[in-house]
């Protein structure tokens, strides 16, 4: 049985409008991240890396052709299993982090469940607490469960990202510049992390950097241009 890319891009455009018209942010890109990929993205400023992201990530529709996460296509659901598809199927790690500032770490990790959109009642809810607390012990972060975000470090801030990022066993792993307000030592356990995460074969990574390390650590580097991947 052929398996199931965690995901697919077939033909995809996307225009935003102008004061002056309209711009072509995305150009046909069609894109194939099999299980076990770790895929770097890089590009000029604007060229629509970030773009792509969102759009496969299942945060901005395309004006054109179809996107499938592990071989579902999230724009075709309603808006709120739209929001549970993404929970369950992709994970994103952003530069600026996008962490709660008013709840803890082990809190950031749970948010999910704090808004009510986990079921499983009171031993699911457990259980994943489990995996938030096993997840900051392997980012060293068990000391932190409580703080704040504005209480960590930009390293710590972005390690309780990708914690978060893993929590739903997600088949597709969305980054953008994750390592681009990290020092080397930081960056060096995210980069680790993701790779071990697309090793283990159940999902993938796309990745949009500008940092050499970062491409150095993907197992394939795409450029785009002009909303274009050449």
């Amino acid at each position: 049985m052929t398996e199931i890319p965690a995901l697919e891009t077939a033909g995809v455009r996307k225009v935003f409008k102008a004061a002056d018209g309209e711009v072509l942010a995305i150009d046909d890109v069609s894109l194939t991240l099999g299980a076990g990929e770790f895929v770097a993205l890089h590009g000029a400023s604007g060229c629509g890396k970030s773009t792509l992201l969102l759009m496969a990530g299942g945060l901005l529709s395309p004006d054109g052709g179809e996107i499938r996460v592990a071989g579902e296509n999230p724009y075709a659901l309603g808006p709120e299993a739209r929001a549970a598809f993404r929970a369950e199927k992709a994970g994103f790690v952003f530069q600026q982090f996008h962490l709660v500032p008013y709840l803890g770490v082990l809190d950031n990790l749970l948010v999910s469940d704090l808004a009510g959109a986990n079921g499983g009642g009171a031993a699911g809810r457990e259980s994943r607490r489990e995996k938030a607390r096993s997840l900051l012990a392997e980012f060293n972060l068990s000391h932190r469960a409580g703080h704040v975000p504005s209480k960590l470090s930009t390293g710590e801030q972005q390690r309780v990202a990708l914690a978060r990022a893993l929590m739903g066993d997600p088949r597709l792993i969305l980054a953008d510049e994750p390592t681009g307000n990290l020092d080397a030592e930081n960056a060096a356990v995210i980069l680790d992390r993701l790779s071990r995460f697309a090793a283990d074969g159940k999902g993938a990574v796309l990745m949009v950097t500008h940092d050499e390390r970062a491409k150095a650590a993907a197992g394939r580097s795409l450029e785009m241009r002009e909303g274009r991947l050449v």
